[in-house]
């Protein structure tokens, strides 16, 4: 478990410490873009590699126990989960990474963007949320506890980094769209135009969904379902 914890304490430790903050700034104007993308991303691989050994060789120590009852709500979540992510990576977002190019765009808050900036990681939030609630020990909860906060910090992290680096582009991107799903919608300051999504996207989402329904008992040992 010790491992475990501090191959945790590492993998979030270089996004706190590094991406999205004025050291990334200096590292990149030495080193260029290019350059520490390559680098971090090996640093993220070691990372999540050590993370996921350790979590794989953790002992099994409950706490609240695997919830059955939890397992219809868990597979909800998933669904709204997948769509979140699938339509976020496929979205063209100045919020993604070498995405920034699309700040020139005309009308660039479109789709998913409008509805949230950040598809991708709340999607992924969701995914560590429902697990970390599903599993209920302690080698899960600081699996999936460590990455729903680098998630949900992530989400400000790349906030600060894109107006430190294109000020009032950004700003104007960010005035139309917020990071907190459906807030700018709440706010008067966009509209929900579900169609814009595509349905592309929607469907591709689903058979991804249901494709991960239909293996999980093989690849993590656990129905998802029963």
């Amino acid at each position: 478990m010790f491992n475990l914890i501090i191959a945790a304490l590492f993998f979030v430790g270089i996004h706190f410490g590094i991406a999205g903050t004025r050291w990334r700034d200096s590292l990149v104007s030495r080193f260029g873009e290019r350059a520490f993308r390559a680098g971090f991303s090996v640093l993220s691989l070691i990372g999540l590699y050590w993370l996921i050994t350790t979590y794989r060789g953790a002992p099994y120590i409950e706490t609240w126990g695997q919830l059955g009852g939890f397992k219809p709500v868990a597979a909800g979540l998933m669904l709204l989960s997948f769509l979140l992510v699938v339509t976020g990576i496929t979205t063209r977002n100045p919020a993604a990474v070498a995405g920034e190019s699309a700040l020139h765009e005309a009308d660039t808050v479109r789709g998913i963007l409008r509805i949230t900036r950040h598809p991708f990681l709340w999607g992924l939030s969701l995914w560590a949320l429902t697990h970390l609630i599903a599993n209920g020990d302690a080698a899960a909860s600081v699996l999936f506890g460590s990455l729903l906060v680098l998630c949900v910090a992530g989400t400000r992290s790349i906030d600060l980094k894109r107006r430190r680096a294109f000020g009032e582009d950004w700003d104007r991107f960010a005035a139309a769209s917020s990071s907190i799903p459906f807030l700018a919608i709440a706010q008067g300051r966009n509209q929900l135009r579900l169609g814009e999504i595509g349905w592309q996207r929607l469907a591709a989402a689903a058979i991804v969904y249901l494709a991960m329904l239909h293996f999980h008992a093989k690849l993590f040992g656990v129905s998802p379902l029963f």
